[in-house]
């Protein structure tokens, strides 16, 4: 038996250690796994004799835990929601400098049918059937 040891950044919640281990024990090899949302690693116990490590990062990086959670930063000054081609969304606000008051809040977000949060193995939400 032999143990992979792997950095998972997009491991960052709970339901992503439960999803990490089905995919995991979805391959024919792997003995164990042992996934920590907190720390973001995951330790695989394998058997070389039916699986190799690169099988298992490969099916790791198709469900998108070996990337880094993509947040966007917002850019001073500018709205998400206010003429621009970026398709990032924040709340935005603006403050007098005479006055330092804060005059505004806005966001607009528009339903995509989507997470709204970048989540592995979550796909996007449908339609709920009424009765």
């Amino acid at each position: 038996m032999k143990v992979l040891s792997l950095e998972l950044p997009a491991m960052y919640g709970d339901h992503h250690v439960v999803e990490v281990r089905r995919l995991l024990f979805e391959i024919p090899g792997v003995e164990d796994v042992y996934a920590s949302s907190g720390f973001r690693v995951a330790e695989i116990t394998y058997d070389p004799g039916k699986v190799d490590s690169e099988t298992i990062k490969a099916k790791l990086d198709d469900a998108g835990y070996l990337d880094e959670v993509p947040i966007p930063v917002e850019i001073h000054g500018e709205s998400a929601s206010t003429g621009s081609d970026r398709k990032d969304f924040f709340r935005h606000t603006t403050t007098f400098a005479t006055t330092s008051h804060v005059v505004g809040f806005g966001q607009k977000v528009n339903y995509e049918g989507r997470p709204l949060w970048p989540c592995p193995g979550v796909l996007p939400l449908t339609g709920m059937d009424e009765d």
